[in-house]
């Protein structure tokens, strides 16, 4: 069985369509694959909640239970590695997990870590995508899903999905446009990956 470890930091709404898939699709007959576990960095994060009515087993690793440490990122990164790798994971897939990870992380895990990020990489890396997007006047923005690398939103891509801009967007509106989108590419890329 192909275990995927999925990391979030929010309210889970990716890791959410997701386990829907991968249960509306039997993933575990077709792909031999399921949702191990979700572990999040933020204890009163709703997704935790959300993963546990799915059934799946969650973990918390807070990160500023590390702000003390001799190098924070590093120590957390070590913990959290810990975790996921109890599930000897095929993949490890970031889902609105808010924390930039450490080489050592992202080398740890060369081929099986995936994300997404709300902007048609290369264009926007980082935060405030829609915003970005608006203001530089794009007709497009979208959702990218890529391979992680060292490199911030870079990587090899894996899908894209275009949403126009309108008259008028604000980013909270072309933020949710989007998203729908994001529930729809990310289990698609996941499965894709899987078949191999």
């Amino acid at each position: 069985m192909k275990n995927i470890v999925i990391l979030i930091s929010g309210d889970g709404s990716n890791m959410d369509a997701i386990i829907r898939a991968a249960k509306a699709q039997n993933w575990e007959k077709h792909l031999h694959a399921k949702v191990a576990g979700v572990i999040c960095n933020r204890p009163q994060a709703k997704g935790l909640a959300l993963a546990q009515q799915h059934g799946v087993s969650t973990q918390v690793v807070d990160h500023t239970t590390f702000a003390t440490a001799a190098n924070p990122r590093e120590a957390f990164d070590t913990a959290l590695i810990k975790e996921i790798d109890q599930f000897a994971p095929a993949l490890v897939v970031l889902a609105g997990f808010m924390r930039i990870l450490t080489p050592m992380f992202v080398a740890h895990y060369k081929g099986r870590l995936v994300n997404i990020h709300p902007s048609l990489l290369p264009a926007f890396p980082g935060l405030n995508t829609h915003q970005r997007a608006i203001e530089a006047g794009c007709q497009f923005a979208g959702a990218t899903v890529h391979q992680v690398s060292a490199e911030l939103d870079h990587g090899p891509i894996l899908a894209q999905a275009i949403v126009p801009l309108m008259e008028g967007d604000t980013a909270e509106g072309l933020a949710a446009r989007v998203l729908t989108q994001e529930h729809l590419i990310y289990p698609a890329a996941i499965a894709k990956l899987l078949e191999n």
